[in-house]
């Protein structure tokens, strides 16, 4: 075992033994890697033999980090590092090392550490290495001098079976456990070593197939990497030293399938399917002269038509991803030619873009870029494979990249080349004329480590990620920059990551149906071995003594395959056939107006019709983070100055102006609409009556559209606007100069760059999206930043509020801290106009408080704040707890009619009507108020002092847009205490409990700090920071250290916290998920801070979560894991989220056993957060839960290409088509336009496919069970002889023609529930997940209602028609046909009459169609049917003979009844006695009240159909309802009273002209004080009713 491991780029050393000798009599599975604090080089320290125990203790200390080889290892020598420090020499070796790679998929740790170690040994010209190559013998090879001083230290590893232990370990085995001293034992241990050895020869045997058949193939490592040099000649090819030829193309390939390998895979997957197989057999079987009693041909033809379509459907999905692979391959670049290297240098005056000689670059495709070829890339161009940075024409070199669709982040990252590597680098024939060594690690996944070297003009410089843009990158902010090739083609990071080799999904739920397929076929089996039977024991009896038979004896073989033969479509090729046809209109049936961005203009796109019913069963969501759930942008939400908190909702407003209409409510309803919809605002009638008792309302509200930040009432103090007021009318106040202050700093302390567009507006060129936040709100404050220099910051305000009169101020940059992810802060020293010098910085808060002036004050403050949140979390907690247990008394934890005994719900009415309202308002008020409780002000938490004894309400022009009176402005002024900013104690205490508020909302928060500096001091730092920026040694961590002393001794300035803004309706959307049971992760590439601040700002962390964070520089992870799993099991904890990042993923995957402890402890917490995950760490975790949780059905979901890989692997991929491109939505099973969409796309529309195709699978098999049940019921009476009832042509048409269009309909047609009450009821989303709709049970009891009603089919035929004695025709085809109609009629019936919820058109349409078309096709078949058959007598039959019988018309009523009166009864005593939840709510929805309660509930996600559509919501039509009612009253109140035919009667009329030119005004003022004002009298004249459109009314009436 190799005593090699690498934990961090820094580790560079090995360890081994004290000595060769010590480490010869050693096990090395007797050494354990202990990890240091920081995660560095790990140490080996002996164990004792007692320590190892059994075997299984022994696989685990084999299978830790570190141990990746397979087979346990007994020789191991130590390094040279290790040999040297002991003073005992090194072991050579005579042959060259190799290390043999592991695929793609390899680790990479110990080569990393072995190409450090020859990083560091700058002038060897190897280093140490290591030689798996098996030993011939087990003696060890004493160490020789001269030899290691001749070459390098080698490590030589021999491998042996996993199971074989040397004798020493044997020997402490037998000592350690009594029980193995048996004389068995030894041969027992050999015959496992032989199994296991024939088992991994298999596997190795499978694998090696499978990868010639992937195209994959394994290469060697380099010994000492890859060494790259500039090629400026195309005709030349570099070569590749691990397999001697050239390095492979940058050409890509996605697709699945080649020429050669289509037919094999897709003929493998096609009758990998069990019903495919099984009617491939049958077919056989039926080709078969002689054998078949139902033709030839008859099933290999369909089944060849079926099986040819779906192999054309997937070769042309796979050719459209061949065309996008060929887009991307012919995408156009720019390379270095030979022109370049002939030109004269311009080393000097070459600083802006390199296409000063555009003669030196040729334009190239993609495709043909070669290794060591160098790359010209201009502002906003992809980089088209991996390249090392050599020259940028930014500022000091840098170029700013994008790599969102890497690891979907949005922050732009600095890349710098090398300083040696630039001043050689200034123009193209300084380029071209670079003599220069590239040394880079072998290919690999990891997109956050790079390790390499570069040798140049006699120096040798390492190269990190610093240095490297990979494929997949967007230069932004950057003119030009250019760079050499290391990596082409499928060895970039990207697609090192990307999955190659796409698994075939299949839906989860033709697992179960294949079960079934096997129970049929046992089942047609056994039929006919009980027919054969049958016939043997009729021979004996009866063919025997039958002297017209005894020479027409049949085989036994020949009997029992012609039943199986005839019996064989009992499953159906038409199930496959017709549900691919059910399938296909479901997905044009998801084409819903509800999920479409009417922005964006994307609607839904199904890209496949496979995976429509798995939509119905996800129990885990893996979402990503950037352009998913947020909407990749950020706003300056809130800010905390001098202990006071301001509100920054200035694009909330605009939002409310756009968006601010009211839910509910069709857009396409007129003035009477307006009108009602007023009213019910502030009018009582009958309308406004509660929708339940014991509900106001006024007090319940619609749900708002849309709701960015959770601002309560008292988090802010004010709005941003009333700050500036203030500032303004008291600009000498000490408040007011703290705040230009802030505001100041916000403006200085960034990088952004200020461009000016055509209009003069100022935007802004950002690295960070969060400083373009900051700098924006500067600017939204009064603080311009108009021009940005490389010394120079130009300022615009105005100091007295005036537009005409802006002061320019300039401030100069003497010094930037870049921010880095180990200092968490950034800094800028600033001389003022003042002649003063300032430092700013910004920073986490953990990292400013540190730094303060009075830190241990503020650590104090801190701590108190701490202790208050944890007492507000335990109250929140012990709140839920409350809430949850008297659920659980009412016993209404699951679905609300289990808290209360409806019984028999059709004749619910009156007081009882009311008290299920009730309860049903109770259940779903309490779930939609779910785990969100709402953060009050009170004695834990409160911004303001004053607010410790019981917040009060205040009324001021704080939410209010009219003009600001006296009494305001003194509200206002009120608002600001200028006696406590002076008391240092009071503004940490408020500013770090607004910091803490602020973080609790999802707020991503920073604190500013400021320090003035002398001259002297400024100096003194200045020369020390030059030495440390110029050093060739540990240059950042001198920096570092060199910066941290001067951020010493700062002063508060002030916080902000700015919002990643979510899409619309996420947190809502995770909310209905968590009630419908399905488990979100959410994956991202982001920093931890970002990551938590989201799950925060989604709901996924709620305010009284217990958050559990893996981290493998805080410990052991085995120990961590197993106190996680403990405290989660204890059960004390309400809601568990755990947080990993994708460094400590590594570990973990490289443990077996430790994986398997993760994927436990993550299936059982509430959520997951994994952060800094790379592509390939997303698709492994989404395989793990996917392949390790039995029954989870996962869909992944993102919008980026670094998001393609967990697309592909879960069982659904969902791709977001919005603002980041389609990368991710072209090779997605779905694209939608939000994340929002995902809730109907699921809750309802995947819902009703899952239902759907349940219904559609078991009415298949229902009808076949059904039907051929009573032509095997007749063998009886026809001997066994195979001889059909049914005739024909008419049998062979029966799936077809007749009963194909029932199935199908149910099919695509059927909507258990309505889309309201499966959105505000998520917990029915259950059905799907529990397999409620489709498993062995269910298809049993089907199968046994099919069979005991094809017995009533058969003998009340036969029995009442087949053996009447006086009747016209009762011969085999009357008899036939009776029963096949009765069979027709009862599976339409049935399927579209009983079975069916949504009764429509479309059902009628479906029975008319198949029980005419059966009658069209007697009367034709009637009609051409050839009279010389006598065994089917068709000609005439049904116009002639039969159907002029009244028996035979009778007796088909009475099955048709008696058949239907049992599936009516067993309906109804299961909906009565044992009704389940959706018959619970299928009643609920025909109460109005309690559906319009549900479509509320619903409305952000419905109305967009609403407005659009005809159809009427339930609150549409109750007011439609209660206006008729209304004016019916009137007029029938107008009708009742006397008429006084009198001549007074004239003045009213005159006030009717007389009020007809001023109505519509009086109109709208009657409309909005209707609620205040009496009602004026109605006049009793008849025109006026008219007028008034009673006579309308009359007339509807009237219809």
């Amino acid at each position: 075992m190799s005593g090699i491991h690498d934990h961090s780029p820094d580790n560079h050393s090995t360890s081994g033994y004290d000595s060769p000798t010590k480490g010869a009599q050693r096990h090395p599975a007797a050494i354990t890697n202990l990890n240091d604090e920081d995660g560095g080089a790990s140490t080996q320290r002996p164990l004792p033999h007692s320590a190892i125990g059994s075997s299984k203790d022994f696989n685990k200390l084999i299978d830790k980090p570190g141990r990746q080889f397979e087979g346990s290892q007994h020789r191991t020598v130590p390094t040279s590092s290790s040999a040297k420090q002991d003073g005992q020499p090194a072991v050579a070796s005579s042959q060259p090392a190799r290390i043999v790679s592991q695929g793609r998929n390899r680790g990479y740790s110990l080569r990393r550490s072995l190409f450090a170690q020859n990083l560091q040994k700058q002038g060897e010209q190897y280093g140490s290495i290591m030689e798996l190559e098996p030993s011939s013998s087990s003696q060890h090879t004493p160490p020789s001098a001269s030899n290691a001083e001749k070459g390098p230290a080698v490590i030589t590893i021999e491998e042996s079976p996993k199971d074989e232990y040397p004798p020493t370990m044997i020997n402490s085995r037998h000592t350690a456990s009594s029980h193995l001293n048996m004389p068995t034992y030894p041969s027992r241990l050999r015959k496992q070593r032989q199994r296991a050895t024939l088992i991994k020869q298999a596997a190795a045997a499978i694998k090696s197939i499978r990868d010639r058949i992937s195209r994959a193939t394994v290469l060697p490592s380099t010994v000492d990497g890859r060494h790259v040099q500039i090629n400026t000649n195309h005709d030349y090819s570099p070569i590749d030293e691990r397999n001697g030829k050239s390095y492979i193309s940058n050409k890509i390939r996605s697709c699945k399938y080649t020429i050669w390998n289509f037919a094999p895979k897709q003929l493998y997957a096609q009758f990998g399917k069990l019903a495919n197989f099984y009617f491939l057999i049958v077919s056989i079987l039926q080709m078969i002269p002689g054998l078949s009693t139902t033709g030839t041909y008859t099933t290999i033809i369909p089944l060849l038509i079926f099986v040819s379509i779906s192999m054309a459907k997937e070769g042309y999905e796979d050719i459209r991803r061949n065309r996008l692979d060929k887009e991307e391959n012919e995408r156009s670049t720019f390379v270095l030619n030979n022109t370049g290297a002939q030109q004269p240098s311009k080393d000097s005056g070459c600083e802006g873009r390199m296409l000063s000689n555009s003669q030196a670059w040729t334009k190239t495709r993609w495709q043909d870029v070669k290794v060591g070829d160098v790359v010209l890339l201009e502002r906003d161009a992809a980089v088209p494979a991996d390249i090392v940075l050599l020259h940028s024409s930014g500022a000091d070199g840098i170029a700013h990249i994008e790599t969102k669709s890497l690891d979907g982040e949005t922050n732009l990252k600095s890349k710098k080349p090398l300083d040696l590597v630039l001043q050689h680098s200034r123009s193209e024939a300084s380029i071209a004329r670079l003599e220069a060594d590239f040394v880079v690690e072998d290919p690999n996944l990891d997109l956050y480590k790079f390790d390499g070297r570069v040798s140049i003009a006699g120096q040798t410089l390492p190269l990190t990620s610093n240095e490297v843009m990979y494929r997949g990158s967007i230069l932004r902010n950057t003119q030009s920059a250019a760079g050499i090739v290391v990596y082409s083609g499928e060895e970039c990071k990207i697609r090192m990551n990307a999955n190659k080799n796409p698994r075939i999904k299949a839906p989860t739920l033709q697992a179960k149906v294949n079960k079934v397929v096997i129970i049929v076929a046992c089942l047609v089996f056994f039929v006919a071995v009980v027919e054969s039977i049958g016939y043997l024991i009729w021979k004996r009896t009866t063919e025997n003594s039958a002297w017209y038979l005894r020479a027409a004896n049949v085989p036994f073989g020949h009997i029992l395959t012609s039943f199986i033969i005839m019996f064989n479509t009992m499953l159906p090729l038409s199930l496959y056939v017709s549900l691919e046809i059910v399938k296909v209109a479901q997905m044009f049936m998801m084409n819903d107006i509800d999920m479409y961005d009417a922005e964006l203009d994307i609607p839904i796109e199904p890209r496949t019709s496979t995976l429509n019913e798995e939509l119905g069963q996800v129990s885990y969501i893996f979402s990503d983070k950037t352009g998913t759930l947020t909407n990749n942008s950020m706003k300056f939400r809130k800010m905390s100055i001098a202990g006071t908190a301001w509100l920054h909702d200035h694009d909330l407003q605009e939002d409310a102006a756009l968006g601010s209409s009211q839910k509910l409510w069709h857009k396409k309803r007129d003035g009477k609409g307006k009108q009602n919809r007023k009213q019910r605002k502030d009018k009582k009638s009958a309308s406004q009556v509660p929708l339940f008792q014991g509900e106001d309302q006024d007090q319940k509200p619609m749900r708002p559209a849309t709701r960015s930040v959770n601002t309560t009432e008292f988090s802010h103090t004010g709005k941003t606007d009333e700050l500036l007021d203030y500032i303004y009318r008291r600009p000498q106040s000490l408040f007011a100069r703290k705040v230009r202050f802030f505001i100041l700093a916000l403006a200085l302390c960034h990088t952004c760059i200020p461009e000016k567009d055509d209009e003069g507006e100022v935007n802004y060129q950002a690295t960070s999206p969060d400083e373009l936040a900051l700098v924006s709100a500067a600017q939204d404050l009064g603080f311009i930043v108009t021009d940005r220099q490389a010394q120079t910051i130009t300022v615009k305000t105005y100091p007295q509020g005036d537009d005409d009169n802006p002061v320019f101020e300039i401030y100069h940059i003497l010094d930037i801290i870049e921010f880095s992810s180990a200092r968490k802060r950034m800094s800028i020293l600033i001389r003022l106009p003042d002649g003063r010098i300032c430092l700013f910085c910004k920073g986490a808060d953990t990292t400013i408080q540190k730094l303060l002036r009075q830190a241990d004050l503020v650590a104090t403050s801190v701590e108190d704040i701490r202790k208050r949140s944890e007492i507000r979390k335990s109250m929140e907690a012990q709140a839920v707890v409350q809430r949850r247990s008297a659920q659980l008394s009412r016993k209404s934890h699951t679905l609300p009619r289990r808290s209360f005994n409806i019984g028999r719900q059709s004749s619910v009415s009156g007081a009882r009507r009311e008290s299920i309202r009730e309860s049903v308002e109770l259940w779903l008020a309490q779930r939609e108020a779910g785990s969100s409780m709402p953060r009050r002000s009170g004695i834990h938490y409160t911004p303001r002092p004053s607010e410790h004894v019981e917040p009060h309400t205040r009324t001021s022009c704080l939410s209010g847009d009219s003009p600001r009176t006296s009494f305001q402005t003194d509200d206002l002024e009120s608002l600001v205490d200028e006696s406590i900013i002076i008391n240092d104690a009071v503004v940490f205490q408020r500013c770090f409990s607004h910091i803490d508020d602020f973080a609790t909302e999802g707020l991503r928060t920073l604190v500013y700090g400021h320090r003035f500096i002398t001259d002297e001091d400024y100096q003194k730092w200045k020369q020390l920071y030059h030495e440390a920026a110029t050093s060739l040694t540990d240059r950042q961590d001198k920096i570092e250290k060199v910066a941290e002393s001067i951020e010493q001794q700062l002063e508060l300035t002030g916080a902000t916290a700015i919002e990643d803004k979510l899409q619309t309706g996420v947190p809502d959307a995770i909310e209905r998920f968590a009630r419908a049971g399905i488990r979100t992760w959410m994956l991202t590439g982001d920093k931890r801070e970002t990551a938590i601040n989201i799950g925060h700002s989604c709901r996924l962390i709620k305010d009284y979560s217990a958050t559990i964070i893996l981290d493998h520089q805080q410990g052991d992870l085995p120990t961590q894991i197993a106190a996680a799993v403990s405290m989660v099991e204890s059960r004390n904890q309400l809601h568990t989220v755990l947080i990993v990042d994708g460094q400590t993923l590594t570990f973990i995957d490289a443990d077996p056993a430790l994986q398997a402890l993760f994927t436990d402890l993550a299936t059982t917490t509430n959520s997951v957060i994994c952060c800094r995950a790379s592509p390939s760490q997303k698709a492994g975790l989404v395989k793990a839960i996917r392949t390790k949780v039995k029954g989870s059905v996962t869909l992944a979901i993102g919008d980026g290409a670094n998001d393609i890989a967990m697309i592909q692997e879960a069982h659904l991929g969902i791709g977001i088509a919005g603002k980041e491109g389609l990368q991710a939505a072209r090779t997605a099973d779905y694209s939608i336009a939000q994340f929002r969409f995902l809730v109907k796309l699921l809750l309802v529309h995947g819902r009703w496919n899952y239902v759907r195709v349940c219904k559609y699978t078991l009415g298949t098999f229902w009808k076949e069970m059904l039907f051929y049940l009573v032509q095997a019921t007749y063998q009886r009476w026809t001997g066994y002889t195979g001889t059909s009832l049914y005739e024909p042509w008419s049998l062979s048409m029966f799936n077809t023609l007749f009963t194909s269009l029932p199935v199908i309909f149910m099919g695509v047609f059927e909507k258990d529930l309505t889309p309201s009450t499966l959105i505000a009821v998520p917990e029915l989303y259950n059905f799907g997940q529990q397999n409620r709709g489709f498993n062995i049970p269910t298809y049993a009891w089907w199968a046994f209602l099919g069979a005991c009603e094809s017995q009533i089919v058969y003998f009340t035929m036969y029995s009442i028609y087949g053996e009447a004695l006086f009747t016209r025709d009762n011969q085999l085809f009357a008899m036939g046909a009776l029963a096949f109609t009765a069979c027709v009629t009862l599976i339409s019936l049935k399927l579209q009459f009983f079975e069916l919820h949504n009764k429509s058109m479309m059902a009628a349409l479906a029975i008319f169609l198949s029980v005419g078309g059966w009658w069209l096709w007697n009367l034709i078949l009637s009609s051409i049917y050839d009279p010389s058959n006598e065994i089917y007598n068709v000609n005439g039959g049904l116009v002639h003979r039969f159907g002029k019988n009244t028996l035979w018309w009778l007796t088909l009523i009475l099955i048709v009844l008696s058949v239907s009166i049992l599936e009516i009864l067993i309906k109804a005593i299961k909906t009565i006695y044992f009704p389940n939840d959706v018959e619970t709510f299928q009643v609920y929805e025909r109460d109005l009240e309690i559906k319009k309660r549900f479509e509320e509930s619903a409305a952000d996600l419905l109305q967009a159909g609403w407005n659009r559509g005809t159809k009427k919501s339930s609150l549409e039509i109750a007011r439609e309802e209660e206006e008729l009612a209304r004016r019916e009253a009137e007029i029938q109140d107008i009708l009742d009273r006397p008429r006084t035919m009198s001549p007074a009667v004239e003045g009213p009329l005159v006030g009717i002209r007389k009020r007809r030119s001023w109505q519509p005004v009086d109109f709208e003022i009657e409309t909005s004080n209707s609620q205040s004002e009496p009602p004026m009298r109605r006049s009793l004249d008849v025109g006026e009713l008219f007028h008034k459109g009673f006579g309308m009314v009359r007339k509807e009436s009237m219809k």
